[in-house]
């Protein structure tokens, strides 16, 4: 690999390949939003809708209705924000959690299946590779 612009461009063809293969796996016909919005609620305490529409870079009417969405079926609820009564906040429910567990577990078994066909120095060097992945996410 010559350039960082090379391994770059390399970098991001694997990823969006593991992306469109991991896809499949959202399970219960949620959308790449509807799961990114439920885990950024998992992760975090109550957000607002305002703040989830910045993070997933959707307009604020699109977020309201994926919200809408999530909470008729069960996964998130509406709570009013304690600083400011005016303000609503987005919780995960325990079924929003179940449901993130469910795909989790989906992927990580699609994983899994690949990796044992991997041999030992390529799942080495996939380890091996873990904290490099981890310090490109990092801010």
């Amino acid at each position: 690999m010559g350039s960082t612009t090379e391994l770059a461009a390399e970098l991001d063809r694997r990823v969006a390949g593991l992306t469109r293969l991991l896809r499949g796996q959202t399970g219960a016909g949620l959308s790449v939003t509807a799961l990114s919005t439920l885990r950024r609620v998992e992760a975090g305490e109550a957000c607002r809708i305002t703040e989830l529409a910045a993070a997933e870079q959707v307009a604020q009417p699109s977020m309201t209705a994926l919200v809408g969405r999530l909470e008729s079926r069960g996964l998130v609820q509406r709570e009013s924000d304690p600083a400011d009564r005016r303000a609503v906040r987005v919780a995960i429910t325990d079924v929003g959690r179940e449901q993130l567990a469910a795909v989790r577990g989906a992927r990580a078994e699609l994983l899994a299946a690949r990796i044992d066909r991997l041999d030992g120095s390529e799942r080495a060097a996939l380890a091996a590779a873990l904290p490099a992945l981890d310090s490109l996410l990092s801010p």
